[in-house]
């Protein structure tokens, strides 16, 4: 039970990681509600024509990277504050590799404007194993501007969607999803609280199925959901 407890959580919290690998792209669009579809580098020429594009960032905004190096499919990551003219937070996913686990989001991270110009065209991203900005200047598009900015309700809405998905434990022999280990702290109040959602709806599940045995009626492996994925996500620090 705990091992389920402890995917749910490692999926919904910043900096966590899922054995599939999460991309970057599902996950911008959920952020943002910019609803392009393709690799990331094709990002930019499809919002042509559909969103407004520029090389100002602006919070909702995506920032949409090109094939480089290792970077074969580009990348795209979700505007979630400004600093300064030269430094916004973004929230991205599949970027760092952290403890040899891809498909990591990573939540309100830096990115730096490195550019001449000013013009957010050369973009450093920090790179969480190093703690601190990575060394690589990459080359970056500009910033794709969704036709209305989502709330952050909305948002975590669509992340939680998402996610959920991914975690699907069985009864009543559930099998604890690995996930990486993540570098991150959450309230007592929190964990107990998942944790006694969970029995719950646990506990229902298996009288459930021990009713449906004794109808002598076949029986299904019904998968268990933790329903409260949307509230729990809200629940979690905002920065």
């Amino acid at each position: 039970m705990r091992g389920i407890i402890l995917s749910l959580l490692l999926v919904a919290a910043p900096a966590a990681a899922l054995n599939e690998g999460l991309q970057c792209v599902p996950y911008a669009r959920a952020l943002s509600g910019v609803s392009i579809y393709g690799d990331a580098h094709t990002w930019w020429d499809k919002a042509e024509g559909t969103y407004g594009r520029g090389n100002a960032p602006k919070v909702g905004a995506v920032l949409a990277f090109p094939s480089h190096g290792n970077m074969r499919l580009g990348h795209v990551a979700a505007v979630r504050r400004i600093l300064d003219d030269r430094t916004i937070i973004i929230s991205h996913a599949n970027w760092s590799t952290i403890g040899g686990v891809r498909g990591h989001i990573e939540e309100d991270v830096r990115a730096i404007d490195v550019s001449e110009d000013n013009d957010w065209s050369r973009v450093r991203v920090w790179y969480t194993p190093n703690a601190a900005l990575g060394s690589t200047e990459w080359p970056a598009h500009g910033f794709i501007y969704p036709k209305q900015k989502r709330s952050e309700n909305d948002a975590r809405k669509a992340v939680a969607m998402l996610l959920k998905e991914r975690v699907i434990p069985q009864i009543p022999q559930a099998a604890p999803v690995r996930m990486a280990q993540a570098s991150f702290d959450l309230p007592d109040s929190l964990l107990k609280d998942i944790n006694r959602k969970a029995v719950k709806e646990v506990k229902t599940a298996i009288v459930a199925v021990k009713l449906t045995t004794a109808a002598s009626a076949p029986v299904l492996a019904k998968p268990v959901r933790i329903a409260s994925v949307e509230k729990l996500i809200a629940k979690l620090p905002k920065s």
